[in-house]
């Protein structure tokens, strides 16, 4: 059903729009009482948090601060530990420390974990040697396995991905405040890393300045006991926000504004297959005041992207809308300058990010889907050369990646062959960057990063 942005908002209307991308269930009378279920619960994260980090990413617009965002490009039910959780948010501390002290900017750091848990997909079918059945949508929606029972569409499926998201979100905050994130450890593991890195020497300088800066401060008496800044770090969560009905039921009025806020994670971003002008994921998130972004592809124009940008963020607030361009290493540089200039001729606040994945996905010879590294890092070189062109700024990178010592991504300083893939191809949709390619990427980011400042 379609309507027009004329009527007031609240958090259900975006039900008399067309809402794409949504499952199929059974019994709309189960759904209603998980809906009914979920609107009873907590809320996962509260309106001051998603409140600051609107503050923070309006500085990222300013040019006064770098977007790290990245995690899993799904979550699973199954490979839900404790283990995965800390590797993954180590991996991004080690990511932000490299960033920050190479770029001299604060580092924003922002993880697709905590309710990634949809899916978006290109048909609502798929065939296996002749049998019909549909679509892996996420854990949240129904089950990975080729099997009728696990593509059943579930709603029960809701409240785990709730549960599983209140403990990771709990076990994020303990990491962030207990002790791991000390800058002095986050510094000792990418010391670790580049010990037997293939590529050392060109990282070396860099872990040996800030070495040095750490040990000055110590002298100056700055140090984990007396100074929370180098003890403590702040980890926001973001996920698509492609299961509408979950999204509502998340969403709370703030006690102390008045206003709606999607409280199921911090930020929340629409994808690429969502982003009608006139659909219903553009009408909720029009509504709600977390900071949201919007994936933005190469069939992007600059009108098109204008109006979308009025749509979400009509008062042009910094901080409230962050563009994630995703267009593939091939396309980016003759595609982003026109929406670049388009912008900033209109005068429109936004922080401008990356997602250098999905337009490099490929399927290998052997069957695998998987990207190659060079051209992840070669996409996100012309993202910084365009805004370096256009006299903008290159907010932040967006990223699918794991702690985990994978092997679904091709190339890097290991030199991942396809050959390689099947040793440790683990991801439940699309291939992800490892632990060792992550950290290579954040050493030429933050060269690209420390150019631009000098």
């Amino acid at each position: 059903m379609s309507n027009s942005s004329t009527q007031p908002w609240t958090p259900q209307s975006w039900r008399n729009f067309t809402a794409r991308q949504q499952p199929n269930y059974e019994s709309p009378d189960q759904v209603a009482e998980v809906d009914r279920q979920l609107a009873g619960y907590p809320p996962l994260v509260f309106a001051a948090e998603a409140r600051e980090l609107r503050r923070q990413l309006a500085q990222v617009a300013e040019g006064n601060a770098f977007l790290l965002q990245g995690g899993d490009c799904a979550e699973s039910f199954a490979d839900f530990n404790a283990n995965r959780i800390r590797d993954t948010f180590k991996v991004l501390l080690q990511m932000a420390v490299v960033l920050t002290f190479a770029g001299n900017l604060p580092v924003v750091k922002v993880a697709r974990m905590a309710g990634q848990y949809a899916k978006p997909r290109s048909s609502d079918m798929e065939t296996v040697d002749g049998v019909e059945l549909p679509s892996y949508r996420g854990d949240i929606v129904n089950g990975i396995e080729f099997t009728g029972q696990a593509r059943r569409p579930d709603p029960q499926r809701m409240l785990t991905a709730y549960n599983q998201s209140a403990a990771t979100l709990n076990l994020l905050r303990a990491f962030a405040q207990g002790g791991l994130a000390d800058l002095h450890q986050v510094h000792g593991w990418n010391l670790s890393y580049l010990e037997n890195n293939p590529q050392r020497e060109k990282y070396a300088q860099l872990a040996e300045r800030l070495q040095e800066a750490l040990e000055f401060m110590a002298v100056c008496g700055v140090t984990s006991e007396n100074t929370p800044a180098i003890r403590e770090t702040v980890l926001y969560t973001s996920h698509e926000a492609l299961l509408l009905n979950y999204e509502q039921a998340l969403t709370r009025t703030d006690s102390l504004t008045g206003k709606w806020y999607d409280c199921s994670a911090h930020m929340l971003w629409i994808g690429e297959r969502t982003r009608q002008l006139d659909g219903a994921h553009v009408e909720f998130l029009s509504g709600v005041w977390n900071p949201i972004g919007v994936k933005v592809g190469p069939g992007m124009s600059g009108d098109e992207l204008l109006h979308l940008i009025d749509r979400l963020n009509p008062n042009n607030e910094p901080g409230r809308l962050t563009l994630i361009t995703r267009m593939g290493a091939d396309t980016l540089g003759e595609k982003l300058p026109t929406l670049v200039r388009a912008v900033k001729r209109e005068g429109r606040s936004v922080v401008w990010s990356t997602d250098p994945m999905h337009g490099n996905t490929v399927k290998a010879s052997s069957g695998y889907k998987t990207r190659d590294f060079d051209k992840i890092l070669r996409e996100i070189r012309d993202f910084f050369a365009v805004h370096r062109s256009e006299g903008t700024h290159p907010g932040g990178i967006h990223l699918e990646m794991t702690g985990q010592h994978v092997t679904e991504c091709t190339g890097g300083a290991w030199k991942i062959s396809e050959a390689d893939l099947a040793t440790c191809y683990r991801t439940q949709c699309d291939p992800r960057l490892n632990a060792d390619q992550v950290l290579e990427l954040a050493f030429c980011v933050a060269e690209w990063l420390r150019d631009g400042r000098t």
